[in-house]
This record gives structure tokens, C-alpha cells and sequence, in this order.
């Protein structure tokens, strides 16, 4: 029997990524005008809608997770979108240290966890759907 507990995982990752649109990665001050001697600085909380960079990366991880749930026939298909949306968080989380670079000063808020839950839940997928594979290959070889 095949086990779709990976349409679990990928929707969890698509609700995690959608979630990272709205919460909280970065908190913290930049300088912005320096005035003589003197800096002011500015506090600002970075979660996906900070650029568009941001947003349409974190948009386009969680599409694609949801596409990979109906994808289920081609098996093939989901673990190459599952691995491509690894790849684009990791592309994500370089942006995010990116823009955390801007700042003088701050901390990453509990929120930021987010981010790795959704590599998480996009490899446990990957090896659920592994499984499927591997349960079809050796059920085709007992006919």
C-alpha cells in the first residue's frame, strides 16, 4: 500500500513558507542618514514582503510545494520540484542574510525557524516519495 504521508509534509512546508510572508525573520536598526557625526537609525522587521526578491522567491517555494501534492502519478516530477524548492530556500536564506546584513544591530526573531522547517518538511517528502517508489519497483517485480 502506498503511504501519501509526503502530501502531509509538502503542505506543511507550502503553509510554513506562506507563513514566512507574514512573520518576522529579522529585527533590527539601520543607519541611515549619517548627519555630521551623527548616525540615525531607523528600526525595521524583515519578514517576505521586504523586497520583491523575497516575496516572489517565498511565493514560488510555496506554489510549488502545493503543486507537488497533485503531482502524485509522477513521481518522478515531485522529487525534482522538491528538490528545486530546496534549492530556491536555500537561495531564500541567502537573501534573508542579506538584507540582515543591512542592519547595525538586531536579533532574528523565533519566526526565522520557519525557514528550516520548510527544508525539513521538503526532504521528509522527498523520502516519503522515495518510499512510494521504492514500494511500486518491487511490486511491479512480483508480477
Amino acid at each position: 500500500m502506498i503511504q501519501r504521508l509526503q502530501s502531509i509534509w509538502l503542505l506543511l512546508a507550502s503553509a510554513c513558507a506562506f507563513a514566512g510572508l507574514k512573520f518576522f525573520f529579522f529585527t533590527g536598526n539601520i543607519s541611515e542618514i549619517k548627519e555630521g557625526s551623527a548616525t540615525i537609525s531607523k528600526y525595521v522587521a524583515i519578514n517576505g514582503f521586504e523586497n520583491i526578491y523575497l516575496t516572489v522567491v517565498t511565493i514560488t517555494i510555496a506554489v510549488m510545494s502545493i503543486l507537488a501534492i497533485f503531482l502524485y502519478k509522477n513521481r518522478g516530477l515531485q522529487i525534482r520540484i522538491c528538490v528545486a524548492g530546496m534549492l530556491l530556500e536555500l537561495l531564500l536564506t541567502y537573501l534573508y542574510y542579506q538584507e540582515t546584513t543591512k542592519c547595525i544591530e538586531g536579533a532574528y526573531s523565533l519566526s526565522s525557524l520557519l525557514q528550516a522547517f520548510v527544508m525539513i518538511f521538503l526532504f521528509l517528502a522527498i523520502k516519503g516519495i522515495s518510499k512510494d517508489n521504492k514500494i511500486i519497483k518491487e511490486s511491479n517485480s512480483l508480477r
